[in-house]
């Protein structure tokens, strides 16, 4: 294909082929590049601007995808995949309504689309209409009963609405969708309390994110009463871990195995509570009492930004919603009778609002051992959603959670508690970035607690 653009940089054809080939290979920029100069070769072809309108997206130029996007619908209107294409951009500028709208006229063009059910099952999560959701998922499996993506997203709604029977069934889902990355081919068989497992050794391997890890270790015990558990996490959380079970490797010899998100199924529906289910070193825990002695009132940390994985857009976005720059909590600086004190690691760490004192011993703290111990120090923590978050329920301390609209399905719907951690109070954005109010909700909440 190369050759031919070579010896004919103007034809479309070829253009075309090549630019979904790298499109398909993850290569947006250079998918870019040549769907723009097939616009350029063929200005009335639909396909050179939904092509490019896919690769932009897939660069985050949301807006500009959309601009494409039109072209190529002025062009053919009756175009379901651009329609498709267009309410996914809208999606992600979080305009949901829109992206609904778009998703309809791709189902006048082509009623039996299953991922543009999919896709409306999405929009429709992450405004909370979770029945709505799994209704539109229904659809998209009903046309497509191995569509993976939708069994997987269909299982984040039903969770989200604390239908965790149907829900982690469907969860086990994530790995035919890729979503949760590759299955490891491990050379002893899965375990989902199929077999009997007691004395034996299994290994629980924590396939996803510090978070993850942290919330559902709860589960670990419960396997250790019954088989030999290895335990391989990533290495911030060994040491802190290293308690519950042996930590180990995937080289370390087991009868079988089980990812650490699928102990919820195989224990069945009901969540173990119980907290604290970890614990920090005590002596640690004294050196902090005695460094922080000094400090006037209640002593809480704060945590205002999660760690992106800059190598995935969705990633990306997920963290701008979540995060929030520390002049945000500049208000709670005004409260008397507290010193703020804080639990923030990586680059949004130097941030530093004027007239806002906070005391900052991160630098002492490797790994979640370290940053438990600093924590049971502490009266309060209060978190956007992150790992410390979880770290802090699961050592039963009261932690205040701050979340964005399209919160995580694991806070559910209409909360401001929460079944996972019994000290947790949860505080919710009215509307798509609306931190303000939610500042606004703390500190008045503060206030009425010092």
């Amino acid at each position: 294909m190369r050759e031919i653009i070579a010896k004919q940089p103007a034809n479309a054809e070829a253009l075309m082929h090549l630019g979904s080939l790298t499109l398909r290979t993850g290569r947006a920029a250079e998918a870019e590049r040549l769907f723009d100069r097939m616009s350029v070769a063929a200005p009335t072809s639909p396909a050179a601007f939904n092509g490019r309108g896919i690769a932009l997206a897939g660069l985050g130029r949301l807006d500009e995808a959309c601009a494409c996007f039109d072209q190529a619908l002025s062009l053919n209107p009756r175009d379901a995949d651009c329609w498709a294409n267009r309410g996914l951009a809208l999606t992600e500028l979080v305009r949901f309504e829109e992206a609904l709208t778009n998703f309809a006229k791709a189902l006048e063009c082509r009623p039996r689309f299953p991922a543009v059910h999919n896709n409306i099952g999405l929009a429709l999560h992450r405004t909370g209409r979770f029945q709505q959701a799994v209704a539109s998922f229904d659809k998209a499996i009903d046309a497509d009963p191995d569509y993976a993506y939708a069994h997987f997203n269909q299982s984040l709604s039903l969770l989200a609405l604390g239908d965790y029977e149907r829900g982690w069934r469907e969860y086990e889902w994530r790995w035919k969708s890729a979503l949760a990355g590759v299955k490891p081919d491990f050379p002893a068989p899965i375990w989902r309390n199929d077999f009997p497992i007691h004395g034996r050794t299994i290994l629980v391997h924590a396939e996803q994110g510090l978070g993850d890890s942290l919330q559902f270790c709860r589960y670990v015990p419960m396997l250790a009463a019954i088989a030999n558990v290895v335990l391989v996490v990533p290495k911030p959380l060994t040491r802190l871990l290293s308690g519950m079970a042996r930590i180990g490797t995937t080289e370390t010899k087991f009868d079988a195995w089980i990812p650490m998100m699928s102990l919820p199924l195989a224990f069945g529906a009901a969540i173990p509570n119980a907290t604290p289910y970890l614990h920090a070193d005590p002596e640690r825990t004294a050196v902090w009492r005695e460094r922080l002695r000094p400090l006037h009132g209640r002593k809480i940390g704060l945590v205002w930004a999660g760690s992106p994985r800059t190598d995935d857009p969705g990633s990306r976005l997920l963290d701008r919603r979540r995060s929030i720059p520390l002049e945000t909590y500049a208000p709670l600086a005004s409260v008397t009778g507290i010193s703020l004190i804080s639990l923030q690691k990586g680059a949004p760490a130097a941030q530093a609002p004027p007239g806002m004192v906070l005391h900052d011993w991160t630098g002492e703290l490797d790994d979640f051992a370290d940053t438990a111990a600093l924590i049971e120090a502490l009266d309060l923590v209060i978190s956007v959603d992150t790992s410390v978050a979880h770290l802090a329920g699961a050592l039963g301390k009261p932690v205040w959670i701050l979340n964005r609209n399209d919160q995580c399905w694991r806070w559910l719907n209409g909360r401001t508690d929460s079944p996972w951690y019994p000290s947790a109070r949860l505080f919710r954005q009215p509307a798509m970035g609306d931190w303000a109010s939610v500042i606004h909700e703390v500190t008045a909440a503060l206030r009425t607690q010092t």
